[in-house]
C-alpha cells in the first residue's frame, strides 16, 4: 500500500519482503501466490513500514485465486513472477513491463495494476498510478488495498471528494483499520470538514491508531469548533508523541494567547521556535506574549521584536508586520531611555 500522507505517502506493492519487520508473514515462492495480504496481517505489516518511501509488501506463497486470474494463462503468471523478482531487486523498469506483460496476457489480474500503480506513484508518476488503481478497484472491487491506494493518490492529486470516497469505501472493506481512518481525517482536514475530520479521527484513536499529526488534526478541529478543553488535551497527545512539533505548539500557544495566559502562551511559542527556528510567526506571537506578560521589560521585549524582524524582513507578506514592529521598537528604546533617566533603568 502507499501509506500516510503529508507527504501523503509510503508505498508497498503486494509482494515481496518487509523491511525491520517481525512479521510472520513470509516473502514469496518463485511462484505465483493465492492472494494478497488482507486484514490484520496487512495491518500489521502497513504500521511497521517506512514512510515516504516504496517498500516491498508480503503475500501468502500459494496459487493464485481464480479471482486474480480470469484468464489464469501462464504467460500472465510467468511474466507476473518476473516483475516481483525485479522489484526485489529495485530494477523498476523491468518490473514495469513485466507487469504490463501480465496485463496484456490477463487483463483482469489486479494484483498487476496495483503493482504498477505503486511504482508509477513512487515515480510520482500520480496520473499514471490513478488509472492503475482505477483499474484495479474496478477488476477487484473487493481489495480493500486496491480503493486505499486510490484514495491516496487522489489526495496527493487534491482531489478529495474522490479521495474521500476511496477511503469509504476501504473502511467498508476493512472496518477495524485504523490507519484508513487516519488517512481520511486527513482528507477533511484538506476539506476543512471539521466535524467529521473529529468523528473520524476519535474512531482511529478508540481503535488503537493515531500519531502526532492525527492528534494535533483533532486538536485544531476541536479548536475550530469552540471545544478548547478537548483541543488543548488533543495538542498535549501530539507534543508527547513528537516534542519537535511546530503545528501543534503554535497552535496551543495561539489557544493561550486567546486566553490571555501569556506565559503559557510565551512557552508554547518558544518551543514552536526551536523546532522551527525560521517561522516568523512564532517569533511575532512570542515577542508579543513576552510583552503581555511583562511590558516594562524593554530590553528583552526590544531582543524579542528584533529577533522577529531579522526572520521576517525579507518575506515579502510579512512587509507591514515588519513595518509595525521597526516602530514598536524605536517605542521602546525611547520608553527605555525615559525609564533610565528616572532611575529605573
Amino acid at each position: 500500500m502507499i501509506r500516510r500522507l503529508h507527504k501523503p505517502c509510503t508505498a508497498t506493492v503486494n509482494n515481496c519482503e518487509p523491511m525491520g519487520s517481525d512479521s510472520p508473514l513470509k516473502c514469496i515462492s518463485k511462484r505465483v501466490m493465492n492472494r494478497t495480504m488482507k486484514g490484520a496481517a496487512m495491518q500489521r505489516l502497513s504500521r511497521r513500514l517506512m514512510k515516504t518511501v516504496i517498500l516491498l509488501g508480503v503475500l501468502a506463497s500459494t496459487l493464485l485465486a481464480p479471482r486474480a486470474f480470469a484468464g489464469d494463462t501462464e504467460k500472465a503468471k510467468e511474466s507476473y513472477n518476473k516483475g516481483i523478482e525485479a522489484m526485489k531487486k529495485g530494477d523498476t523498469t523491468t518490473a514495469i513491463l513485466s507487469y504490463q506483460a501480465a496485463i496484456a496476457a490477463d487483463e483482469n489480474f489486479a494484483d498487476a495494476y496495483l503493482n504498477l500503480g505503486v511504482i508509477y506513484f513512487g515515480q510520482k508518476n500520480y496520473d499514471k498510478a490513478l488509472e492503475m488503481f482505477t483499474k484495479a478497484s474496478e477488476k477487484a472491487p473487493d481489495n480493500v488495498d486496491a480503493f486505499a491506494n486510490l484514495g491516496r493518490v487522489e489526495y496527493v492529486l487534491h482531489k478529495y471528494p474522490e479521495a474521500e470516497t476511496a477511503y469509504q469505501q476501504a473502511i467498508k472493506l476493512s472496518p477495524d483499520d485504523a490507519g484508513l481512518y487516519a488517512e481520511l481525517g486527513k482528507v477533511y482536514f484538506r476539506k476543512r470538514n471539521f466535524p467529521q475530520l473529529i468523528q473520524t479521527l476519535e474512531t482511529c484513536h478508540q481503535k488503537g491508531g493515531g500519531d502526532y499529526i492525527t492528534w494535533f488534526m483533532l486538536g485544531k478541529a476541536y479548536n475550530e469548533k469552540g471545544q478548547t478543553d478537548k483541543a488543548v488535551a488533543a495538542l498535549k497527545k501530539s507534543i508527547s508523541l513528537k516534542n519537535k512539533n511546530y503545528n501543534a505548539h503554535f497552535t496551543l500557544g495561539r489557544i493561550y494567547l486567546n486566553q490571555e495566559k501569556y506565559l503559557k502562551a510565551a512557552k508554547e511559542f518558544k518551543a514552536a521556535l526551536k523546532a522551527s527556528p525560521k517561522k516568523f510567526r512564532a517569533a511575532y506571537n512570542y515577542a508579543a506574549a513576552m510583552e503581555y506578560s511583562n511590558p516594562e521589560a524593554y530590553d528583552v521585549n526590544i531582543k524579542n521584536w528584533q529577533r522577529f524582524i531579522r526572520l521576517a524582513k525579507k518575506n515579502p507578506k510579512a512587509r507591514k508586520d515588519v513595518a509595525v514592529a521597526r516602530k514598536h521598537v524605536d517605542e521602546l528604546k525611547k520608553a527605555l531611555k525615559i525609564s533610565k533617566l528616572n532611575g529605573n533603568g
